[in-house]
């Protein structure tokens, strides 16, 4: 029970690693907010975890909108009086080259994938700098590699990447006991990878392409699962990291390592 009594708040948490990042922390003894834009998504995760005995509760929220940050905040600072940690994880991705990319998916991007982190650090630290905790950003891989046919999504995780450094910074400055920190998940098998050419450019020899090459650049010759990237989660969420701060974790497969 490494997380128990701890408060935690996870976005984009009806599905995929979201979800296997909420029901690990609850399974750890933490009281889990998830939330979810998708809120028959949500609802159902809610009543499935709960079924299971999981203290977690879901609240919809679209975390490109910064007013749906503080209603969510508000909820949890009222009922709980604190946060504890922090998984900023909802995000999208559409495959577009920089000739294909339209002005309007790079911006959606942008907002889905790093202005929610930027909302959520900010907001955020009002309910965490008094007691100290987590924020774990979710970025990729694609932050630090790079990939041909995902150029918004590999911008903004950039992004994500280093305004975790610069808010690790502002909180050890400040002489707030929050530590920040990104996470780097590989090629994980997850309804986002799967559908990550809905409304893209890519055509379907292009995409079969991409996920042949791709497969093959693994070392450890398998896509993770989500369950892979939760035990990551739950170490930067935990107390065994509290001197960890400003720093990337990778969880790979050895994809890096090219």
């Amino acid at each position: 029970m490494r997380m128990q009594g701890k408060i935690a708040l996870v976005t984009g948490g009806a599905s995929g690693m979201g979800l296997a990042f909420t029901r690990r922390l609850a399974q750890e003894g933490a009281r889990v907010y998830f939330t979810d834009i998708n809120g028959a998504a949500g609802q159902a995760t809610e009543s499935e975890l709960q079924c299971a005995g999981l203290a977690v509760v879901f609240l919809r929220h679209d975390v490109t909108q910064e007013n749906d940050w503080l209603r969510v905040l508000e909820h949890i600072g009222a009922v709980e009086g604190r946060l504890d940690v922090l998984v900023n994880n909802a995000g999208i991705a559409i495959s577009h080259n920089i000739e294909t990319c339209t002005t309007e998916d790079f911006d959606r991007t942008l907002n889905v994938n790093l202005k929610s982190v930027f909302l959520g650090c900010k907001h955020g630290l009002a309910l965490m700098k008094q007691k100290g905790g987590s924020i774990i950003n979710v970025s990729s891989i694609t932050a630090i590699c790079g990939e041909p046919v995902a150029l918004a999504y590999s911008a903004s995780k950039a992004g994500v990447r280093f305004l975790s450094k610069s808010v690790a910074l502002h909180c050890a400055d400040k002489g707030y006991a929050i530590r920040v920190n990104s996470l780097h998940p590989g090629y994980i098998d997850t309804p986002l990878l799967a559908g990550s050419n809905a409304g893209g450019s890519l055509t379907a020899d292009e995409v079969t392409a991409s996920r042949v090459r791709i497969g093959g650049e693994i070392p450890l010759k398998r896509r993770g699962t989500p369950d892979e990237v939760a035990g990551a989660v739950l170490y930067l969420a935990s107390d065994e990291s509290t001197y960890v701060t400003g720093t990337e974790l990778v969880i790979d497969g050895g994809y890096a390592c090219h």
